[in-house]
């Protein structure tokens, strides 16, 4: 049986304007039944353990209304705190997006060291959305960026500006352009529509349409 680990946000507000942040709802739904329908066990951490909190909840959304209703969400709601998590533990760990890592995960140290030691035992490290701001400002034992040469995806300055995401009132900085900056390969498709990319051991999508597209090349890898 794998083993996939689920990290967190739990920053409820965003950007100088204080906007409503947290994880966003259907990035955990929909991957939380791709990887449970084959089988494997999904726990979930969060920085500050507890109830996360959650923006974006669509009822109309048959897997986010059927995640609301069961098991999954009454265990995420009591998340593990990430520091009293043995990461050795899981075959993989996956962050889903929403806003609010952008300010609790961007340089969190012990963010970056439980990704440099699962991305450097082999082990699968996978984001969708705006999650790939855990993957900034990641050393890796030999010194080098996480990011370096990486093919890479995430929400686009497209997205944001549909969205209407301003700088610093709503993100306090440009995913894709962060990516960018700390060398990786960035690639996209047009606003919205579900895109994956794979580099190794690293699996990153561009939005909340990619969420089960990302379990689904985990899986894959797995």
């Amino acid at each position: 049986m794998k083993h996939i680990l689920f990290i967190v946000t739990s920053t409820n507000k965003t950007g100088t304007g204080q906007h409503n942040a947290g994880y966003e709802f259907s990035e955990i739904a929909d991957p939380y039944f791709e990887f449970i329908n084959k089988g494997y066990t999904v726990d979930f951490a969060s920085i500050l353990g507890g109830k996360p909190p959650f923006v974006g909840y669509d009822s109309s959304q048959n897997l986010s209304k059927k995640f609301k209703e069961g098991n999954g969400f009454k265990r995420l709601n009591f998340s593990h705190k990430l520091s009293d998590i043995d990461t050795t533990s899981y075959d993989a760990i996956f962050f889903p997006g929403g806003l609010g890592l952008m300010t609790d995960m961007v340089d969190n140290p012990l963010v970056k060291e439980t990704i440099k030691q699962v991305y450097e035992s082999g082990r699968i490290v996978g984001a969708v959305c705006h999650g790939p701001t855990a993957m900034l400002n990641v050393t890796l034992s030999d010194g080098s960026n996480l990011l370096e040469g990486k093919n890479i995806n995430s929400f686009t300055k497209a997205e944001e500006e549909e969205d209407n995401h301003t700088l610093r009132d709503v993100i306090p900085f440009m995913l894709d352009e962060e990516l960018k900056k700390q060398g990786a390969i960035f690639s996209h498709t047009k606003p919205f529509e579900s895109y994956v990319k794979i580099d190794g051991n690293i699996v990153t999508g561009q939005n909340p349409a990619s969420a089960g597209g990302v379990a689904v090349e985990m899986i894959k890898l797995l």
